[in-house]
């Protein structure tokens, strides 16, 4: 055998090996060494980090809901689907009619120009698949109405579409405005119609591209602008700080001039919004970075304060540094706002709403519902059901309570559905967008 023919095998070898190395890793990655709900509250406990060269790989494959079956409502409660037969549903929003919007929408197609080519885009198109999400994204907003009171949408129709990845919406007076993934843009709108034929004007521009695609939209309480969150290109600004310019943030437009301002920055990816009914302060959820072990970093909930540094991507949970991160040229770690509430980690926190007018029972008067996407970085699973966060005099209290489970398969090797937004219905049920399972859920009080 030639030198050359014993390198060859040599270097073959060693790749190989590599390979196999790498593929037990992903099989089974960082186990969590906490328990989960040690990771959750107003003083979670924060362990030190185990970064990750290969990432720990865990998504429950998607299966979808057989005939029959339904997620399992807590105690006192129960579950039925006010809509089914939807595709992708992803956002939701009441009108003062009681009809109810529903963006039916996906990630925008990903090619090398905006992260998906690469090792990363492979690792992420491989993970949207197994959870199923990589369905073409509908592009349009559904309307759903019950006009005969019985719980379920009798009415469902295209209300707009040519949209380009919608999210979020908000009913400002007679008009609509929708959170597209690049753009805010605004249609005419009188609540009662089930058709919208006028061309979408754009208010403002929004970044795209690379990961975290949704957008969220909310009023404030004057009516007089809307908040946008707008998540980060990347997990850690690993491809650039340029790259981030206005993203990691949520932003603040003025209706009347369409000018914008970040209101706050330093959120790696919020997503849901709501105000705080007894004070009116604004809050969201944040899901915070990856490839730190499976027991770290929690995502949260937190009241987002006007130029509140949130530490993305330098710092996490009140000024720990991340290291795999470069110093920022100015020490900030003094500006770092603490979170109020932790989720616990991995949950993927995207849907936000108040109890305010829920029909739930005494234990749901005051706190906030909170849809959990669920995890794809860490084992056992996390997320996948949706929560209750009790208030007090306006902050969060407690543990999170169980109020949807059942999305998983008793294995957590798989997923019937997958829960995004929730919101209050006009007769006070608790309505739920599951993307995976197709379906909005309606969670009542059980009599």
């Amino acid at each position: 055998m030639s030198r050359r023919t014993r390198i060859i095998f040599i270097v073959a070898g060693v790749i190989v090996a590599l390979l196999l190395a790498g593929g037990f890793w992903l099989s089974r990655g960082d186990q969590a060494q906490v328990a989960l709900d040690q990771v959750t509250g107003t003083r979670p406990k924060l362990t030190e980090v185990r970064e990750q060269t290969f990432p720990t790989i865990g998504v429950a494959k998607a299966i979808g809901w057989k005939a029959g079956e339904a997620p399992t409502a807590a105690k006192g409660l129960k579950v039925a689907a006010f809509a089914s037969g939807l595709e992708h549903p992803r956002w939701i929003y009441v009108l003062p009619n009681g009809d109810v919007l529903v963006s039916e929408s996906n990630s925008p197609p990903r090619d090398s120009k905006n992260g998906g080519g690469g090792i990363t885009g492979f690792v992420m198109k491989t993970l949207m698949g197994r959870a199923g999400a990589m369905v073409p994204s509908p592009n349009r907003i559904i309307l759903l109405r019950d006009a005969d009171g019985d719980g379920k949408a009798e009415v469902k129709t295209t209300l707009i579409d040519g949209l380009n990845s919608p999210s979020g919406m908000a009913l400002v007076g007679d008009t609509l405005y929708i959170a597209n993934t690049d753009a805010l843009v605004k249609v005419p709108f009188k609540v009662g119609e089930t058709k919208i034929t006028a061309k979408p004007v754009v208010v403002t521009k929004l970044p795209g591209g690379f990961n975290h695609w949704a957008r969220n939209v909310i009023a404030s309480a004057d009516g007089k602008s809307l908040f946008v969150s707008v998540g980060s290109a990347s997990n850690i600004g690993e491809n650039g700080m340029d790259l981030e310019a206005k993203r990691a943030a949520i932003w603040q437009v003025n209706l009347e001039t369409g000018k914008d301002r970040i209101y706050a920055y330093g959120l790696r990816n919020a997503n849901g919004m709501a105000l705080e009914p007894t004070t009116g302060d604004l809050w969201t959820v944040v899901n915070e970075r990856d490839m730190l072990g499976s027991d770290m970093v929690p995502d949260y909930l937190t009241e987002v304060q006007l130029g509140g540094f949130y530490g993305w991507p330098y710092y996490f949970w009140h000024g720990v540094r991340d290291d795999r991160v470069p110093e920022p040229e100015d020490d900030m770690s003094g500006y770092v706002i603490r979170p109020d509430y932790a989720l616990g980690p991995h949950v993927a926190a995207l849907g936000l709403t108040f109890s305010t007018n829920a029909m739930l029972g005494d234990a749901y008067r005051s706190g906030a519902f909170i849809g959990e996407h669920g995890s794809w970085n860490r084992k056992p699973l996390s997320g996948y059901k949706v929560v209750f966060v009790p208030f007090d005099q306006g902050k969060p209290k407690g543990k999170p309570i169980d109020v949807l489970t059942g999305f998983l398969a008793s294995d957590q090797g798989e997923a019937r559905g997958r829960p995004v937004a929730v919101t209050i219905a006009k007769d006070g049920a608790l309505l739920v967008t599951d993307d995976v399972g197709n379906t909005v859920w309606r969670v009542t009080a059980a009599k």
